[in-house]
């Protein structure tokens, strides 16, 4: 059995800059222990299965255009929700696929998401608002971050907001005495030449450090929106590859919008 793969750097306004994902699309679903394994092999942040079958319980798709079932894999895990996974699943689907369509539908864990094509290539994804609840920050996370945090919340992902783009930039955390979170921790500050930066660390689902993480962002959104007074901003993720979002809080949607850089294609041939 052949399946296609194809690697697509998403959130990219650089070559070799933004998250490279893999996206491999499927005429049906394989066993989830192959997919987990195919994840491991191609072993980046974030793996993109799709097909054009939709299970039952999506229900008809919130919008004209075609449709497909999305799932996300870490080296280790299946997760509810992964941003550039998602970018690159509708670049691969919009130049490959669709060429003729500018929108695709995702059914996925998280719901049905959306993604937009501009003119100019630019690509725009709708993800649900992410919830955050202020905390003290946890000493232990604290201690193996090496900052002292502004302010704290708790969501799908820890935030620590520090003090500035200096702090984030320069971070070096101990991972290995990171306490148990639920998915991952967020560091950010208001940025220097950009609206705010952040880093995003997850290596409880077998990611150390994320280069551009679109999920975290959409938690990311409304916390800013109130910081810096205004729904619209541009964000940068500081990590060594790096990568640049636009970010607009729609009321309980976020949209982000970034470039997709393709890298190759490729076919993995699975035993029968």
């Amino acid at each position: 059995m052949e399946v296609l793969l194809h690697q697509i750097d998403a959130f990219a306004d650089a070559p070799f800059s933004g998250n490279p994902a893999a996206v491999m699309p499927l005429p049906t679903w394989l066993p989830d222990s192959v997919l987990q394994q195919l994840a491991e092999e191609n072993n980046l942040a974030e793996t993109a299965f799709y097909t054009s079958r939709l299970p039952p319980e999506a229900g008809a798709p919130p919008a004209d255009g075609p449709a497909y079932h999305l799932r996300w894999f870490t080296p280790a895990v299946e997760v509810a929700m992964c941003g550039h996974a998602t970018l690159a699943g509708a670049a691969q689907i919009l130049t490959d696929i669709e060429p003729g369509e500018d929108r695709v539908s995702f059914y996925t864990r998280s719901g049905w998401l959306r993604v937009e094509r501009t003119d100019d290539d630019v690509y725009i994804l709708d993800l649900p608002a992410g919830a955050s609840t202020p905390v003290d920050p946890d000493p232990a996370l604290v201690a193996a971050l090496g900052v002292e945090p502004v302010r704290a919340f708790t969501g799908a992902d820890e935030v620590i907001v520090v003090d500035s783009e200096r702090r984030v930039r320069e971070l070096a955390p101990a991972l290995h005495s990171f306490p148990p979170v639920p998915r991952g921790v967020i560091v950010t500050a208001r940025g220097d030449e950009v609206d705010i930066v952040s880093r995003f660390f997850a290596p409880g689902v077998g990611v150390p450090e994320d280069p551009v993480t679109g999920s975290a962002h959409a938690q990311l959104a409304p916390l800013w929106s109130a910081e810096l007074g205004r729904e619209r901003f541009v964000a940068r993720q500081l990590s060594r590859r790096g990568g640049t979002l636009g970010v607009e809080l729609a009321g309980d949607r976020v949209l982000l919008s970034g470039r997709c850089r393709r890298y190759l294609d490729g076919v993995v041939t699975l035993d029968s």
